[in-house]
């Protein structure tokens, strides 16, 4: 059985993000959505509604591509949630040559800690290459339109978090 590991923080979860989602449960048989609980970038939105989010918005998915789709908080290592998960591939997007070294570096180390994990890069779909969770609670507090980047129920509990609705 081919399962994939996509992680991230999903704070919160964008179009490019599951475009990413999509594509990837093409290609493996269970795909699980890895949520980094990463204290360190301090997110807008708890673990539990970033949780929430993607099981509402992967639902469908699972649904309509038939690949089991599940959403699996972490804190530890990536490469020690693969094997928790018992991923045998790990999935990262990449939007820009800038995301490439940086993930680079993250497989060679993710290597050497288990060389039996392999890691696949899915570039984002051209229309959603600037898409970043960071930009997109940028323009949501300075009151911009942030429905080409995020679902409506995205953007709702981003605009109702940030008390613009």
């Amino acid at each position: 059985m081919r399962i994939g590991l996509y992680p991230g923080t999903f704070d919160p979860v964008t179009l490019g993000h599951l475009d990413i989602i999509e594509r990837a449960a093409a290609l493996v048989d269970r795909l699980v959505i890895g949520v980094a609980i990463n204290r360190d970038k301090g997110p807008l939105f708890s673990l539990d509604e970033r949780v929430g989010m993607l099981e509402a918005e992967c639902a469908g998915l699972t649904r309509r591509l038939g690949t089991e789709i599940v959403v699996h908080p972490f804190e530890n290592l990536l490469i020690h949630c693969a094997q928790d998960v018992q991923a045998n591939v790990i999935v990262r997007g990449l939007r820009a040559v800038a995301d490439f070294e940086y993930e680079f570096q993250m497989v060679g180390m993710n290597r050497s800690l288990n060389a039996q994990i392999e890691t696949v890069f899915l570039m984002a779909d051209a229309r959603r290459q600037a898409i970043a969770s960071k930009l997109v609670k940028e323009i949501a507090r300075l009151d911009g339109d942030v429905s080409k980047f995020v679902t409506p129920l995205v953007e709702d509990k981003l605009l109702k978090k940030l008390g613009k609705r």
